[in-house]
């Protein structure tokens, strides 16, 4: 490999690896316009493990605008992000798949105070597909493959984890 080659394959790393976080930070914020952008023009979104919905991601993104009211604090954590680059038309790395695992800390509205502790848990892993655009790279797809929660017990106290 040139160091060129080299150099481009690392820069495209950085590039998703924001990308993701983008994702991550505009779900956590609620800057649903902000989310929508981060997606192609035929971009899909899929959170059914999740109890959501799956659709094109303005859909999705105005699903997720009302259902997060629920928890007006929010804090994905994405992790050990697992990268490949593919081909499109024969063009190397116009593709890229990311796996991804996820802890998501979440409060109940109604339970605001400093100290007080996410009341909803829940991890999973992500399944993101990329595609390289004239504006960067965008999310083509993301599924949602939720894997454990941790709900409040009932009276209000969360579960012992």
């Amino acid at each position: 490999m040139t160091q060129r080659i080299e150099l481009a394959t690392l820069m495209d790393r950085l590039a998703v690896d924001g990308l993701i976080t983008e994702y991550a930070v505009a779900v956590d914020d609620g800057d649903w316009a902000a989310y929508r952008e981060l997606f192609t023009p035929d971009g899909r979104a899929d959170y059914r493990s999740a109890g959501g919905i799956e659709g094109d991601a303005h859909r999705v993104a105005g699903w997720l605008a009302e259902t997060m009211r629920l928890f007006p604090m929010r804090q994905h954590l994405i992790v050990n992000r697992r990268l490949t680059f593919g081909v499109l038309e024969q063009d190397a790395g116009d593709t890229a798949r990311v796996q991804a695992d996820y802890v998501n800390p979440m409060r109940l509205a109604g339970r605001e105070g400093a100290a007080a502790p996410p009341d909803f848990v829940c991890g999973g892993r992500y399944a993101f597909a990329l595609l390289r655009t004239g504006d960067g790279w965008r999310l083509r797809e993301v599924v949602v493959q939720e894997k454990w929660r941790r709900l409040p017990e009932p009276g209000g106290t969360p579960a012992p984890g």
